[in-house]
């Protein structure tokens, strides 16, 4: 597989998953950008591995949340290198509570950072996109979206309606060449599971057939097969990444 000429974008790529996509499409020969929002330690060492790689990097701090600032990073990557072929939505929170207890806040957050921001990266890039006659789109959802989590109302909501917005824009955009996918991971080691008690992991790991949890670098490399041209006539679809856990 190759991704040789293409250049790609990863929101949320100083870590965890988005992390690994970022350093896999490079791998593969893309140009690649990520956005992060605090963690720019972080976000220079994933450029500069990148770098290291033989591609052209960029590393820019932008809130997901803020439409137009994903427009002027949209803006600075089409003028900088004339064209994005592939986008990858994966900026990310979690606010666990029961529904009782979740305060508004913690819906909004959530909701905001995991779902307007696929909006607002979506919405900047079509035009590019569009005078390109083609891309491909991926964004990140999760299992929960799929099956819902007892104390992740927000976070299920966010991520269920990925897969509803990526269907949409699947079926606008489609006779542009635009494809748009979503990969819903499982229980996938990182930062933000690393926080799960022993109990719950326990449990994830009995509840999935492979009985084991995921790397991020297995989803990355179903994130650069949607990338790639060996996937040119799917658009609109889920892929769980998962180990069997939402069979």
């Amino acid at each position: 597989m190759s991704l040789d000429g293409k250049t790609a974008l990863v929101t949320g790529g100083s870590r965890g998953i988005g992390r690994a996509i970022a350093l896999t499409l490079a791998e593969l020969g893309a140009d690649v950008a990520i956005t992060f929002a605090s963690s720019e330690e972080a976000a220079n060492e994933v450029k500069n591995e990148m770098t290291s790689k033989g591609v052209r990097a960029k590393a820019l701090q932008a809130d997901a949340v803020d439409l137009e600032k994903a427009e002027e990073v949209i803006a600075e990557l089409t003028e900088d290198w004339e064209k994005i072929d592939i986008l990858v939505n994966n900026a990310g929170i979690t606010r666990d509570n029961l529904i009782l207890r979740m305060k508004e806040e913690q819906w909004d957050q959530v909701i905001n950072t995991n779902l307007k921001s696929i909006f607002n990266y979506s919405k900047a890039v079509a035009k590019p996109m569009m005078r390109n006659r083609g891309g491909s789109i991926i964004n990140i959802s999760s299992v929960v979206g799929l099956s819902g989590n007892a104390g992740q109302s927000n976070y299920a909501a966010s991520k269920a309606g990925i897969i509803g917005f990526t269907k949409s824009y699947a079926k606008e955009l489609a006779s542009r060449g635009i494809r748009a996918n979503v990969i819903a991971p499982g229980y996938i080691t990182t930062e933000m599971t690393d926080e799960l008690d022993e109990k719950v992991l326990a449990s994830i790991k009995e509840e999935t057939p492979l009985g084991r949890p995921g790397d991020a670098e297995e989803v990355a490399h179903a994130v650069a097969f949607l990338a790639s041209d060996l996937s040119s006539y799917i658009t609109g679809e889920t892929i769980r990444v998962d180990g069997g856990m939402a069979m």
